[in-house]
C-alpha cells in the first residue's frame, strides 16, 4: 500500500486539531492552572503530530489521543480521574453534548451516556463525587484511560 501524500496526512491533521483542540484544552484548563493547562494541550498534538501515521492506523485516533492526554493532565494534577468524573465535567461543566463528548473521548455515545448516568446517580444518592467505573471495558471497547499513570 502507497503513503498518503504529506498534504493530505497534514490536511488531516489539522482537521483533527481543530475539532479536538478546544475540548482538550477547556478538560486541561479545569484542571490545571492555565500555564500548565497549555503545555499539556501542546504536548499532546506535538506527540500526535510526531506519530501521525501511527495513530491515524489506530482502530480510534480519538481514543489513543484522549488516553494520553487525560494520562498526561493526571500526571500534572496529581490524581488520576475516573471516566465517570470526566464525562460530568465534560457535559455538565464544559457543556459538550453526548456526541461530542463521544467524538473527543473515542467512545460510543452509548458509554457516554451510561457514564453519565453513573454520575447522576452518585450526585443524587448525595455523594460529593462520582463513584469510580469499576466495569472492564470490552476488547472491541475503547477505554476512556487506563489505570497506570
Amino acid at each position: 500500500m502507497k503513503p498518503a501524500p504529506l498534504t493530505v496526512l497534514t490536511n488531516a491533521f489539522y482537521a483533527f486539531y481543530d475539532l479536538h483542540r478546544p475540548a482538550y484544552h477547556a478538560y486541561a484548563a479545569a484542571h490545571l492552572p492555565p500555564e500548565e493547562a497549555q503545555i499539556a494541550v501542546t504536548h499532546l498534538f506535538n506527540l500526535v503530530a510526531g506519530n501521525w501515521t501511527t495513530v491515524v492506523a489506530e482502530r480510534c485516533p480519538s481514543a489513543w489521543a484522549w488516553q494520553r492526554h487525560t494520562r498526561a493532565v493526571a500526571r500534572r494534577n496529581g490524581r488520576t480521574f475516573t471516566a465517570i468524573e470526566d464525562a460530568h465535567l465534560l457535559h455538565d461543566q464544559l457543556l459538550l453534548s453526548i456526541d461530542q463528548i463521544a467524538t473527543v473521548t473515542g467512545t460510543e455515545p452509548a458509554t457516554v451516556t451510561a457514564l453519565l448516568a453513573a454520575a447522576h446517580r452518585s450526585a443524587r444518592a448525595g455523594t460529593t463525587r462520582p463513584r469510580p467505573w469499576t466495569a472492564r471495558p470490552t476488547r472491541n471497547t475503547p477505554r476512556l484511560r487506563t489505570a497506570a499513570v
